[in-house]
């Protein structure tokens, strides 16, 4: 299964056996959507079901009971696996009608789905928080069986506020961890050491670093030498001299300083003393007639094994460099662990609520292949501009987007899907294909932006040099029409080139431009770039049937769309904002 990314409803796209075989995924994570900051007796008010189907809609961050979220539930009572429609009976009997049960409703269905795509030895974590991880963890135990619950982790994601709360403060989150069966895969993963436990635990230096020490002696006979004299000394009463690692455990410089493992193996307790000394290996305390010791370093150390209590990942501070604006952003340190801890290079790492794309980032950054789906297409564009930024990888050549147009027919039918917020959505799909940077667009929501745009949809940035060799800003502005399109477009976009002092224009049109269009845009004149010297026009017109046939837009070649990611690689470890 090859790298990619699915634009549409994780539903509906679980459920194709085209796309997702039974038992085809290694590793899942995922982190819903819930505005658990709304009220919590707002929750759980009973309601109506009278809202718009668009306020229905299963992936805002606020959920409602209505005409879906009956269907799916009758689905699951009719339909799931009995201990899962028992337990959604017993929760709605228990909290009835209301924005938490449709939560879970919709989170059962899926979750039902996950389970089918996770192979034998696959694991799942589900992301959430207080107000609802304990409704999930009855739904998957239901459904994965109270027998393969392994952790719940509680990340730490910020420290504790003093706003006069008449409680105590909430910073933690809940990841689920659960396995399909008892055989899972499984590595422990480490957390640095503090200050403290090193300068206390790591006392003693030399030309090697900080180590410690460990003894040489053990309970158990390597033979009638472990007991003799070494060095003129005697192991303590009832011990015997040996070694506290064995070879595979000793860390890579020190092998390559001993003979290779038979040799090592056919060596008696004191020649392995002796190498082990001559290397430095070897504690000699400075007290007259204390027992030597083994060193045991710093550097070697993996350091202190993970706990279900994470509080060593900090969360994305304001400005951190892998910060991209996107609200529900997790630290790619964060999924690196759980990637680490369930699963090796080259399996399948799925993240169904993909949102910004950390999970699929932190995948492929370690070596493992990946899924991700998402319903926004505003999600999608910030996932390819950040697998650009930190790899170089290009959608359509590296991985796979499947979802998106690719015909004029298929950008008109988006634009018209009302149902699914369709002009917001061809929108971000239509800057995407630009590299735009959408403006007001509301990250992890299908529903477009609020208030005036003031003309301006999407944003391309770029840098000149002035005279005095300054890199200086700016910026390409973008509008985007799946309508009726004519002159008096191009007009307004040639006023809002000038209001905002721009230095280039484009405008997307679903539709074919008239000629009176391209007459005006013509006139509008060329912008000219003292540093590339060249000129690009300032008012650039392109059709969707353009930018499908492999169009740009034409503009000096340095430019940004989302906040950068910080490259992973690059061929000559140069960082892209280095070529500026």
């Amino acid at each position: 299964m090859n790298n990619r990314l699915y634009y549409g409803d994780n539903l509906e796209i679980l459920r194709s056996r085209e796309y997702f075989p039974d038992e085809c995924v290694d590793l899942i994570y995922l982190d819903p959507p819930f505005n658990s900051n709304r009220n919590y007796n707002v929750l759980f008010r009973s309601e109506s079901g009278a809202d718009s189907q668009a306020q229905i809609t299963a992936f805002e961050d606020t959920w409602h009971w209505g005409e879906i979220a009956e269907e799916t539930y009758r689905d699951l009572i009719l339909n799931a696996p009995e201990k899962v429609s028992t337990a959604i009976e017993a929760l709605l009997n228990l909290i009835d009608r209301n924005q938490m049960m449709a939560y879970l409703v919709m989170m059962t269905a899926r979750l039902v789905e996950l389970r089918r795509v996770l192979k034998p030895t696959g694991s799942l974590y589900l992301h959430c928080d207080p107000t609802a991880s304990h409704y999930l963890k009855i739904v998957l135990d239901a459904i994965f069986g109270s027998e393969n619950f392994r952790s719940e982790i509680v990340w730490q994601r910020t420290r504790a506020h003093d706003l006069g709360a008449k409680q105590f403060p909430a910073i933690h989150d809940v990841i689920l961890f659960y396995s399909k069966t008892e055989s899972w895969n499984w590595k422990p993963t480490y957390e640095e050491y503090d200050e403290e436990y090193k300068q206390k635990n790591y006392s003693m230096r030399d030309e090697r670093g900080a180590y410690t020490t460990q003894p040489i002696t053990g309970g158990k006979s390597g033979g009638p030498e472990a007991y003799k004299k070494w060095r003129g000394r005697l192991p303590s009463r009832g011990r015997a001299w040996a070694i506290p690692a064995g070879y595979k455990r000793f860390p890579d410089w020190l092998r390559e300083l001993l003979p290779p493992e038979e040799e090592w193996k056919q060596l008696g307790i004191h020649s392995k003393l002796d190498l082990m000394d001559k290397h430095g290996m070897i504690h000699w305390p400075k007290k007259s007639g204390g027992a030597p010791r083994y060193k045991y370093y710093l550097k070697d150390a993996p350091g202190k094994i993970s706990s279900d209590s994470w509080t060593d990942i900090k969360p994305i501070s304001a400005h951190a460099k892998e910060r991209l604006g996107y609200p529900t952003q997790k630290p790619v340190a964060l999924l690196e662990r759980i990637i680490r801890a369930s699963s090796n290079e080259g399996d399948i790492v799925l993240d169904p609520f993909c949102g910004c794309g950390t999970a699929i980032a932190a995948a492929h950054k370690l070596g493992r292949k990946w899924i991700g789906i998402d319903i926004t297409h505003l999600s999608i564009a910030l996932q390819k501009y950040r697998l650009l930024d930190m790899f170089e990888l290009e959608s359509g050549v590296d991985y796979e987007v499947i979802g998106e147009p690719r015909t004029e027919d298929g950008a008109r039918d988006l634009a018209q899907d009302s149902a699914n917020e369709g002009r917001y959505q061809f929108e971000w799909w239509a800057l995407s294909l630009v590299g735009a940077k959408p403006v007001g667009g509301q990250s992890g929501s299908r529903k477009g932006k609020k208030g005036a745009d003031k003309g301006i949809d999407g944003i391309i940035n770029f840098f000149e040099r002035d005279a005095k060799g300054k890199a200086r800003a700016r910026k390409v502005i973008v509008q985007v029409k799946s309508g009726k399109v004519g002159a008096k477009d191009i007009h307004e976009l040639r006023g809002v080139i000038e209001r905002e002092e721009a230095a280039i224009g484009v405008f997307l049109t679903l539709e074919q431009p008239t000629q009176p269009m391209l007459k005006d845009a013509l006139a509008t004149g060329y912008y000219e770039s003292p540093f590339w010297q060249k000129r690009y026009r300032r008012l650039q017109i392109l059709s969707i049937r353009d930018l499908l046939g492999g169009d740009g837009v034409d503009m000096p070649p340095q430019h940004g769309t989302f906040r950068q990611a910080a490259r992973a690689r690059t061929g000559d470890g140069k960082q892209q904002q280095d070529m500026i």
